[in-house]
């Protein structure tokens, strides 16, 4: 499955765009080759223009909040699509402020293009009506790129491979590790962060939920780093494998490498004698 690009790429991309066709369009005015406009269908142009891009930005931002609410609905029921939920929103909250930087100085530009009208330089009238009209077709594109990368049915996926890709890379190599020897070493980690945060799980207030939810791993392991049960390094190591874990579950690749399996075998006797000397056990 292709992995969606970064929100860096994306926006790199786009105003690369942006440049491309304000240099073209305005070169190509410049050279007389280029529609003319009077004035009646300037203020027209760019008046709908600016209302046009206001109006759908709108729709798009009302969307995103529902959409953003699902993502908490779906991360509150699925502990284990806490990473993958994270990362999207992320993703999706750069885009977005770009997309709204990129709205703002269209309906600017719109605006100066407006009251550019009756400049006596046609020269620039012309930069500035090119430039608008090519913020205007940017903003467009971005916002149908945000759209149909919100409502991919594969999203889940796609994130889970990228964080995979992240926690473990050397998992592309000819040796590769024993996924079933992983699995078993995670649920020892998972075990001893179980027992070690029973105390925690009960909370300190007379309230009590119907639907009592567990503390999730990650929860559980950073818990124990405040109270200083386990040191920093452990900490992230075993967040790195929780997100590993999660990921492999919700559509990454089952397939680890021998570093990883080592490690999390490792990981989970570090914990175990972390646990045991915070205990006072021999």
């Amino acid at each position: 499955m292709e992995r969606p690009w970064s929100a860096s790429a994306v926006i790199g991309m786009l105003t690369t765009l942006l440049v491309v066709l304000s240099l073209a369009g305005t070169a190509i005015g410049l050279s007389g080759y280029a529609l003319l406009l009077n004035e009646n269908q300037v203020l027209y142009l760019f008046s709908t223009s600016g209302q046009v891009i206001a109006g759908i930005y709108g729709l798009t931002l009302t969307g995103f909040v529902f959409f953003r609410s699902e993502l908490n609905r779906e991360e509150f029921e699925d502990q284990t699509l806490a990473e993958a939920v994270e990362t999207l929103k992320r993703r999706y909250f750069t885009l977005l402020v770009f997309i709204t930087a990129l709205v703002v100085l269209t309906i600017l530009s719109a605006n100066f293009a407006i009251s550019y009208e009756a400049a006596p330089s046609p020269q620039l009238k012309v930069v500035v009506i090119n430039v608008a009209q090519s913020l205007f077709a940017t903003s467009l594109l971005s916002v149908a790129y945000f759209v149909f990368d919100i409502v991919s049915p594969k999203r889940i996926e796609s994130v889970s491979r990228n964080l995979q890709e992240k926690v473990d890379p050397r998992r592309s190599e000819q040796t590769k590790g024993g996924l079933e020897e992983f699995l078993r070493n995670y649920n020892q980690i998972e075990a001893l962060l179980a027992e070690a945060g029973q105390p925690y799980q009960q909370g300190t207030t007379s309230y009590e939920p119907r639907f009592p939810r567990r503390l999730s791993n990650a929860r559980l392991a950073e818990i124990l780093l405040r109270n200083e049960r386990i040191s920093k390094s452990l900490f992230a190591r075993i967040r790195e494998l929780v997100t590993l874990r999660n990921a492999i579950i919700h559509g990454a690749e089952p397939v680890v490498s021998r570093e990883i399996v080592e490690a999390s075998a490792q990981v989970a006797q570090e914990l175990r004698e972390s646990l045991q000397a915070r205990n006072g056990e021999p």
